[in-house]
């Protein structure tokens, strides 16, 4: 199925798990959420925030709560789709009507929704950022107190490009030239690609 431009345009492109999915659209419309569309799919969000979404996959319907992981979900519905990738983000699969009809939905998504209103979230984790800076540019800029100032300032990515930038020279007269470019733009607190940034 083509990527959708709007909820209705999902539904219409559905050749299977319509009616399914139309039940669980009404329920989810019955709650305070706002509808819209990302990534192709039905999302529904609380004040901007992604609280649960839509979808017909080959063999089941899916409905997921992208914070799900704080859900007590004491029957055990949810699953993680992912497991090892996705820490929030959980599944509950339907295969007919009258699975969604017995199913506990409603308390499910005022659950989400009320973590969402707490500021509940769990927050994804920030890998360690192992940056290579060649000898030659680590001792340049502890020699240079404004230079190491600004190094310090600097995000991972910024150091990585500057890292990068000296490591790629094959010349010891262009490493050079670059290093002294790099002091400078650390002293003035200058990330090396600011200027395509804006």
């Amino acid at each position: 199925m083509k990527s959708a431009s709007s909820v209705d345009e999902y539904m219409e492109g559905l050749s299977k798990w319509k009616d399914e999915l139309t039940l669980l659209r009404s329920i989810v419309l019955s709650t305070e959420l706002e509808e819209g569309i990302k990534w192709g799919a039905p999302c529904y969000m609380y004040q901007g925030q992604n609280v649960v979404g839509i979808a017909a996959f080959k063999s089941y319907v899916g409905l997921w709560f992208f914070q799900g992981s704080l859900l007590e979900d004491k029957e055990g519905f949810l699953i993680n789709a992912q497991e090892g990738v996705t820490k929030a983000l959980r599944q509950w699969r339907f295969m007919s009507i009258q699975e969604i009809q017995k199913a506990p939905v409603t308390a499910y998504i005022y659950e989400s929704i009320e973590n969402f209103r707490l500021g509940y979230k769990v927050l994804p984790t920030q890998k360690p950022v192992h940056i290579s800076i060649p000898d030659k540019l680590a001792h340049a800029i502890q020699s240079d107190t404004e230079a190491s100032i600004g190094w310090d300032s600097l995000p991972p990515s910024h150091k990585r490009e500057y890292t990068e930038y000296v490591a790629e020279a094959k010349k010891e007269e262009t490493q050079n030239r670059r290093i002294e470019k790099v002091l400078d733009m650390l002293r003035k607190r200058q990330g090396l690609n600011d200027k395509y940034r804006k």
